[in-house]
């Protein structure tokens, strides 16, 4: 009697069978060890990074002047919509592999692929944009100690010959130059690459310290500088809108808007909570709650940062790279201080993009596995370091690259479109997912889902459409490009097409 074989489905909206995700948890030899409030302080160190040390002074400077608090609450809602929907989906199903794990089991495979593919976008950049932070900060650091290396080896091109003309124009006798290069930023991401490939991972304990550190630091800044706070450097609250050269309106409400999208940089990371759902005692409940939690305790710290530094310094006086730093440093007598922050910002920087370099590498290997991408690179496993390392090298090699030659505004603002338009698409996800299966188990239920979903989706589709116009024909090329790939091989190699080949 022939066996009769069930026929492939080539659709694009097939799904990963539940069982295979059943399957990996069971074959986990991860410990379950992270309580609650483990997964919320690893939120919160993923979290407080590049945001409020340095896009504060990019989104203020230039867009939203002392309204910047305005633009953090905006961000702040449209992403606690996201991360209500997060959370439901992190419930169902406690896997590593973030959002593109969830849709790929829940929703079908060209939404996971879509999904995925934004999410290399955001970690990728944004651990581009978290370097050229760090070296904003190490360029601190340097003339606090009397060192004053050359513009064009601590910047790329455009903004080296930005701040060269800025010093001449104020009589400083600048040499030309022809070539420019954020060397610290290039160098500090190779170092995180060689960490990452050697496969040496922090403990529970130091990253608690990390975090300890960091949020004592943001701490240090809102009480401490509350005192030197001049209400004076508030007014305008809201700038009069101004209309530059290519139609782009900075202030005003249009102004906050596009403030909003920039910061929303800043709070990217509570989605790296779900990546530890393999490590969590009791992932069904823990992770939604550090979802929330740690978003809460984040958003409330950026409103006070945005603030007190707003009134410390007048907004369009704000330093782009370490705004932070050197509003202490023009204080007198503060000069301690501007060293406690700076050294907080470097190590707290490099946590992050040590984190965000990690989480890459994890969506790659995830995609890989599922034969979305080629498998030989991005699932290949180290013998001796059991880590992914060869494309833990490639995107050190691309973060590197891009980092030293490109200003940090526009890396910061591709990263959050990706990451923009993931969160809208989760929104979409959950609800679709709720309205096809009904009584599939929810240890955690977004309240008032269609609301929430609506809202989410809305508002981050919204600030996605503020960025500037740039940004968004950069995005639009990146995920054509993402479709392209999808159909000309990831249809093709997916496990999909054999389901014996999905171990």
């Amino acid at each position: 009697m022939e066996t009769k074989l069930k026929p492939i489905d080539t659709s694009i909206w097939r799904k990963k069978p539940l069982a295979a995700y059943e399957a990996d948890m069971k074959k986990s030899e991860l410990k379950r060890v992270l309580t609650r409030w483990s997964l919320t302080s690893l939120g919160i160190g993923a979290v407080i990074g590049g945001g409020v040390f340095v896009l504060t002074g990019i989104a203020a400077n230039e867009w939203a002047g002392p309204a910047l608090a305005l633009a953090f609450v905006m961000a702040g809602v449209a992403c606690a919509f996201a991360a209500l929907c997060y959370a439901e989906f992190a419930s169902i199903l406690p896997v590593e592999g973030s959002a593109y794990a969830y849709s790929y089991g829940t929703v079908g495979e060209i939404f996971a692929w879509l999904i995925g593919w934004n999410l290399i976008l955001e970690y990728m950049m944004g651990a581009t944009t978290v370097a050229v932070s760090w070296s904003g900060y190490f360029e601190k650091l340097l003339h606090l100690v009397g060192i004053n290396p050359p513009i064009w080896l601590m910047n790329d091109p455009i903004t080296a010959q930005e701040k060269a003309e800025k010093l001449r124009a104020a009589g400083e006798n600048i040499p030309d130059f022809s070539f420019a290069v954020n060397l610290p930023a290039f160098l500090i991401v190779w170092c995180v690459t060689y960490v990452l490939v050697k496969g040496i991972k922090e403990a529970a304990s130091t990253n608690n310290a990390i975090v300890i550190l960091k949020v004592a630091t943001v701490i240090f800044v809102i009480i401490a500088g509350s005192f030197y706070v001049d209400v004076a450097n508030w007014t305008p609250f809201i700038p009069a809108p101004v209309i530059d050269a290519g139609g782009q309106q900075h202030y005003g409400f249009n102004g906050i808007v596009t403030a909003a999208g920039i910061v929303f940089f800043a709070y990217i990371g509570f989605d790296a909570v779900s990546t530890q759902a393999g490590e969590a005692i009791n992932p069904k409940k823990d992770v939604p709650f550090a979802i929330i939690a740690s978003l809460i305790i984040c958003t409330v710290l950026y409103i006070l940062v945005s603030l007190v530094l707003t009134g410390m310094v007048k907004y369009d006086s704000l330093d782009l790279k370490a705004p932070v730093a050197q509003a202490f440093a023009d204080i007198p007598g503060l000069t301690w201080a501007v060293y406690l922050i700076t050294i907080a910002a470097i190590a707290g920087l490099t946590s992050v993009m040590l984190v965000m370099m990690l989480g890459q590498t994890r969506i790659f290997l995830g995609m890989a596995k599922d034969g979305l991408l080629p498998k030989n690179l991005f699932a290949s496993i180290h013998p001796t370091f059991k880590t992914p390392w060869k494309s833990t090298i490639l995107v050190g090699a691309i973060v590197s690259t891009v980092s030293a030659l490109t200003p940090i505004d526009k890396v910061s603002e591709l990263c959050s479109s990706g990451t923009l338009l993931a969160f809208a698409m989760i929104c979409g996800a959950v609800w679709l997912l709720r309205v096809r299966e009904p009584n599939l188990e929810r240890p955690y239920r977004t309240p008032a889902l269609p609301v929430v979903a609506t809202l989410g989706i809305c508002a981050n589709l919204y600030l996605m459409y503020n960025l500037r116009t740039d940004t968004k024909i950069s995005f639009v090329i990146w995920c054509t490009l993402g479709v392209i790939v999808y159909f000309l091989y990831s249809r093709r190699h997916s496990h999909l097409n054999n389901p014996d080949d999905h171990q």
